[in-house]
Parts: C-alpha cells; sequence; structure tokens
C-alpha cells in the first residue's frame, strides 16, 4: 500500500494535491516522524468532490443491487489481503497499540458487512387509499449525497460507520477525516472502495483544514445529510448549519460514561471491566468510563484493587506488544487533561495514582474523593484520566450518573441481573451495559446518545433509515369526482 498515494486528495476518482497552497505534515504522535505530507483542499476541491459524488450517484443507481453488495463484500476482502498494513498505519498515525488496531479493524469488517445487506433491503410498500381505484406506493430511495465528518480516536471504524451504510444506501459521499488522522480515517477508506470498485467519484475523500474552509463543506448545496463524529461543542455548530441550511444532521457526539459498581458485584471482575472501559486507547473513545460510581460497602476494596491493577498498565510504545497505553493524538489533548487533573485537585480531588504527562505521554491517573459536582465528574475526559466517586443508595447512583449533559453510554455490575436492568432503564443515556464494559457498539444494535451526546441512531436498520428517504408516489387507476 503506497503511503505516499495516499497523502493525495481523492476526488472524481483521480488521486492529486489539493488547490490550496497550504502543507499538512502528518505525524506519528509518539515519535514525530513523518508519515507522509497533503496539499490541503481548498473550497473549489469540495465543490468538485460534491459534484462528483453527484454525478456518479447516478450511475451507482443503474448499478444491480447484488452487484452492489458484492462490491462491498470485496471491500471487506482487501481489508483482509491488507491487514497487516493497515495495522502498522493505525499504529504510526494514531499511536495505537496492536490490540487498538485489530479490535478497530474488526468493528470496521462487521459494518461493511451489514452495509453490503443494504441494496437487497431497499424495500417499499403499497398502502390503501382513501379514494376508490387509487394505491399508495411508498419507494425508499437514497437520500442524494453524504457528507461525512469523522474525529480521531477510532478514525478507520468511525469514517467508515457512515461512509458503508451510505453507500450501500446508494448515496454518493465526500469524506473529511480529522487532521489529525488523514490516512486512516480518509485516504485509506478510499482507496479500499476504489479496490472493491465502486464508481469513478461515488466516494471522495477531501483532507483539510477550518481555517481553509470555513462551514464551506457543510453549507455546499449538495449534500442532504452531514454526519459528523466527534466533541458537543463542535457538534453543535455543525448542527445548526446544517439545519440552517435544510440538512439533516447525524451527530455522535461526547460522552460522561457511569460505571455504576452496587455491593453485590463481582468486584474481581468489575476491576477488569473499569480497566477496559476506561484505558483502551488512552482512553480516547467517546464511551470510556468517564466516572466509577462504587456503593459504599465495597467501595475500599475495589479502590485497593483497582489501582493495582492501572498501576501495572505499561505506558509507552504502541509498536511493544506489552503496551497498553500509547501517546495521546496531540499536545493540545495532552494539555487539557493536565489542566482538568491540576483543577480537580484545587477542587478537592485527591491522586490516589498520578501519572507524569510528558509531551503527549500521559500515565494513568485515578482520582478520588471526587463529588459530582466537580469539573472532573461533569468533563469528559478524553485520555488515561478517571474519578471514582462512592455513593450509598441505588437512587444515590442513578442520581449522580443522570448529573451530566451527556448520555451517550454506561455500565450496571451487579450479581442481581435484573435489578441491574431496572436501574439501568433510569438512567438517562442511549446506551448501558449490565455486567460489562460501557465500550460497547455492534453491526446490528442500535448506537446513539441522549442528551448533548447526539442526535440519530446509527447500525442496522437505523443506519438504512437515516441515509434514505421515503416517497411516495400514488397511482390512480380511474377517476376521481371534483367538485366544481
Amino acid at each position: 500500500m503506497d503511503t505516499k498515494l495516499l497523502g493525495k486528495q481523492l476526488i472524481d476518482g483521480e488521486w492529486r494535491d489539493g488547490q490550496s497552497s497550504t502543507v499538512l505534515k502528518n505525524v506519528n504522535p509518539y515519535n514525530d516522524e513523518l508519515i507522509t505530507e497533503f496539499k490541503i483542499a481548498n473550497k473549489a476541491d469540495i465543490d468538485l468532490a460534491y459534484q462528483a459524488a453527484h454525478r456518479a450517484k447516478c450511475e451507482w443507481d443503474k448499478v444491480n443491487p447484488y452487484k452492489k453488495r458484492d462490491i462491498l463484500e470485496e471491500a471487506v476482502k482487501y481489508i483482509d489481503t491488507h491487514i497487516e498494513e493497515i495495522t502498522q498505519l493505525i499504529m504510526e498515525e494514531l499511536g495505537g497499540t496492536r490490540l487498538k488496531a485489530m479490535f478497530e479493524i474488526g468493528l470496521v469488517k462487521n459494518i461493511i458487512k451489514e452495509a453490503a445487506t443494504f441494496p437487497l433491503r431497499m424495500e417499499g410498500k403499497i398502502l390503501p387509499s382513501v379514494e376508490d381505484g387509487k394505491e399508495n406506493r411508498l419507494y425508499r430511495i437514497p437520500a442524494g449525497v453524504v457528507g461525512v465528518i469523522s474525529p480521531f480516536n477510532f478514525p478507520f471504524y468511525l469514517s467508515m460507520k457512515s461512509v458503508a451504510p451510505a453507500l450501500g444506501a446508494g448515496n454518493g459521499v465526500v469524506l473529511k477525516p480529522h487532521e489529525d488522522s488523514p490516512i486512516t480515517g480518509g485516504t485509506l477508506i478510499g482507496k479500499i472502495f476504489e479496490e472493491a470498485g465502486v464508481p469513478k467519484g461515488l466516494l471522495n475523500v477531501i483532507v483539510t483544514d477550518i481555517k481553509e474552509i470555513g462551514d464551506a463543506f457543510v453549507e455546499h448545496p449538495i449534500p442532504r445529510i452531514i454526519s459528523f463524529t466527534g466533541s458537543t461543542k463542535v457538534g453543535s455548530y455543525i448542527g445548526q448549519v446544517a439545519v440552517k441550511n435544510f440538512k439533516k444532521p447525524i451527530l455522535e457526539l461526547g460522552g460522561n460514561s457511569a460505571f455504576i459498581i452496587l455491593e453485590d458485584a463481582d468486584i474481581d471482575y468489575a476491576v477488569e471491566a473499569a480497566t477496559f472501559s476506561r484505558f483502551t486507547h488512552q482512553g480516547q473513545i467517546c464511551m470510556s468510563a468517564n466516572r466509577i460510581l462504587v456503593q459504599r460497602d465495597v467501595y475500599k476494596e475495589f479502590v485497593d484493587k483497582y489501582s493495582d491493577k492501572v498501576s501495572k498498565l505499561k505506558t509507552g510504545d504502541p509498536r511493544d506488544p506489552d503496551t497498553i497505553i500509547g501517546p495521546v493524538i496531540n499536545n493540545r489533548q495532552a494539555e487539557t487533561l493536565y489542566n482538568l487533573i491540576e483543577e480537580g485537585i484545587q477542587e478537592g480531588a485527591v491522586p490516589l495514582l498520578k501519572g507524569n504527562i510528558e509531551g503527549r505521554m500521559v500515565e494513568p491517573t485515578i482520582l478520588i474523593d471526587v463529588t459530582p459536582n466537580m469539573v472532573l465528574a461533569q468533563e469528559e475526559l478524553f485520555g488515561p484520566v478517571v474519578c471514582v466517586i462512592p455513593f450509598d443508595t441505588e437512587e444515590d447512583a442513578i442520581e449522580i450518573a443522570n448529573d451530566t449533559r451527556f448520555g451517550l453510554s454506561g455500565a450496571i455490575h451487579t450479581s442481581n441481573t435484573e435489578r441491574g436492568v431496572e436501574m439501568a432503564k433510569k438512567v438517562h443515556t442511549g446506551m448501558i451495559h449490565v455486567n460489562d464494559i460501557t465500550i460497547n457498539d455492534e453491526p446490528i444494535v442500535a448506537f446513539g446518545g441522549e442528551k448533548q451526546s447526539g442526535l440519530g441512531r446509527l447500525n442496522g436498520e437505523w443506519s438504512l433509515e437515516e441515509f434514505t428517504t421515503l416517497k411516495w408516489i400514488s397511482v390512480n387507476h380511474s377517476q376521481r369526482n371534483f367538485p366544481y
């Protein structure tokens, strides 16, 4: 796989430089080694990409649904053939460990396989009419062209989570990856579908910077849907711009997940699950457990075992198979984490385990004596930092869990499964898991958040619904009688 080729824009089936004079340096976050350089796209490139997607979508309409399915399945075969190269890209561009890379690739393959079924599921309906001799037909049709904006943390998957279903549902796509993950979140995906055989121009990849394009990607008149995954602050703005321009926003945003441990839980298992829920990919996952709520009777036992487990996690080179925690994606993220930790300590939080922060390398930090109103409990901790909060009753835990503007994921640990389920119903979140981790995503299960964690649902039938629309065509087989 040619990394230099993946350092180009993919517009209308051609790999070329962007028309801006600005150069984006794509570097390894662990050692600052240069991976490749991009001449970034400008507003004219965005227009060319959307125009190409619009034209190619008309060609895609003519492709037999079974052929479309076969093309999407070819994408999975291409990934399988190049799995080691893709793994290396994830480690080099994202600072992800091999474990993280394999986890992400597995998610990608599953969502493409699900999207490959979409061409055969574009079902309509024939409905009765109040008028004699008339029938009402509802056709499920592609929305048109979809603009996808993806983040830096799981970019291969979180780009594909919208791209593959949008293509499977018959749309053209323009993808704008995050500037810190332009290959794994962008041009790699363009290459995969190019090799799979999608029509020229159906999928375009634009690597650029907001300073260069402003709101042009969202405001352009062609896309009917803007699918964004990222922070709540940016997602709120994109949603407003999309709606103002009569486009449907699909928003997967930030989280502040509560991991709740009741007094009857298996504490050793809860320690394992809580560790994975917080520290996988350096905690840079929207579903990560930010707040661990522990019933007071088992608080000390949990904290002691948890601290011991976390203190043994190896931080370092993500290419080392023993490494669990690699670098965060950029200096800004590391600085934000440092500031949140220091602010929390000033508010009264106590660092049970306080890791060093050197450049982008952030060692694990566990803070106790955290109260629900502290900044640590209210903000998303997008890194290997976690706060532990004791509670007395189930009602207390539910109140603390709900005391956030977010509502994405969560977990409840208890030996009484139905007790956990009934409690889960009272937590205001889009997803919550009993006796499991907070990080869950399956290709046929509805995924999405409540409150400021997003709008819409993806995966399975919900993605098919999001990326299509219904068209009513009525047929009058007789003649109506008119009153005048």
